[in-house]
């Protein structure tokens, strides 16, 4: 069971605005298509782990620290930096380890809205992803023992955490409480797509409008990035990934449909998160639209919904231009803003 926490409750009590569209009336002849694209109006948050703000604040703390890294050079905020809307920026994560991770550090944005998560959907919950991170020797390379001492330590911790959990004692699931209820408020910011399909005619092009038109019928994007978040949440062999990077299919080896699937990512801030893809591959949002053009590599388990496509080069102007409309204002989509 989830507890849906209302984003007018959050802004009474931060009141800095709010990213999410409202309620409007449709007016064109895509009305349906348009509705399902709309943001909610609350944040999901489980009945396990309710949102509050000590702890949210608490969350925050934590995400921003380098004391959770070993050489306490390196935070959350590291690979997932707001200014570079909660990615990394690079086509492999770099942690400890200067070699790098396998896989590209993916965005925060709505991630309380996707679960499971990772790149193969190994991790059921937020709380589950927080110390693979941590603990992992390539990444933050920080055994568990270690945190907690670095940070019972800290008076100012035990503050925090008795604020947040009624009592300073500093737990393994307090630490991934608190940095999954802050990472749940990361959210999208009011991108110019949304103030269009909340009735503002002016704030696409017509290029982006057809492109819209071409995302969601010719190109068969909508079919895996739907929704408020551009995203069905679910993994897809697109038709990239090469020998032993199979993605879920290493948690499923038996099943065909899920080698070299991943988690189809959110569109949201898309031009401001190149380079692309699982594993960075993809340099820019022309080179994506290339690659589904060709449709990809032809094998069992690549998705029905690749295949070629055909496009003009103007449509696929057109389909970049709709993908530039998705993109926030503000580079800090955080809902609500805590103190730092």
């Amino acid at each position: 069971m989830r507890i849906w926490v209302s984003l007018a409750l959050l802004a009474a009590l931060f009141p800095l605005g709010q990213p999410f569209a409202s309620a409007a009336a449709e007016t064109s002849a895509d009305a349906t298509a348009r509705a399902s694209y709309r943001r909610p109006a609350a944040i999901p948050f489980p009945d396990r782990n309710p949102y509050t703000v000590p702890k949210a604040a608490l969350g925050e703390r934590l995400f921003f620290d380098a004391l959770l890294s070993k050489s306490r050079t390196r935070s959350c905020a590291t690979c997932h930096n707001p200014s570079l809307s909660w990615g990394g920026g690079l086509a492999r994560a770099v942690g400890e380890d200067p070699s790098g991770l396998p896989l590209r550090a993916p965005t925060l944005i709505d991630v309380a809205f996707t679960e499971p998560l990772g790149w193969d959907g190994k991790f059921k919950t937020l709380e589950a992803v927080t110390f693979g991170p941590i603990t992992g020797r390539p990444n933050m390379n920080l055994t568990e023992s270690e945190l907690i001492a670095r940070l019972s330590a800290i008076p100012a911790y035990a503050d925090a955490f008795a604020a947040a959990f009624g009592d300073g004692a500093i737990t393994r699931p307090r630490i991934e409480a608190a940095l999954a209820t802050f990472e749940r408020t990361i959210v999208a910011g009011e991108a110019p797509f949304d103030r269009w399909i909340m009735g503002d005619v002016t704030s696409v092009s017509a290029a982006a409008k057809r492109g819209f038109e071409i995302f969601n019928g010719k190109a068969h994007c909508s079919n895996c990035h739907s929704g408020p978040s551009f995203t069905d949440g679910s993994f897809h062999d697109i038709g990239v990934a090469r020998n032993d990077d199979v993605g879920r299919g290493r948690l499923f080896p038996t099943s065909q449909k899920l080698r070299y699937a991943f988690k189809t990512p959110t569109l949201r801030d898309v031009a401001r998160r190149a380079p692309y893809m699982h594993d960075g591959s993809v340099a820019t949002l022309e080179e994506v639209i290339e690659l589904y053009d060709k449709g990809g590599i032809d094998r069992p388990s690549r998705s029905p919904s690749i295949k070629p496509l055909s496009l003009t080069e103007s449509e696929k102007a057109d389909l970049i231009a709709f993908l530039q409309t998705l993109t926030a204002s503000s580079t800090d989509t955080t809902f609500p803003r805590l103190a730092r």
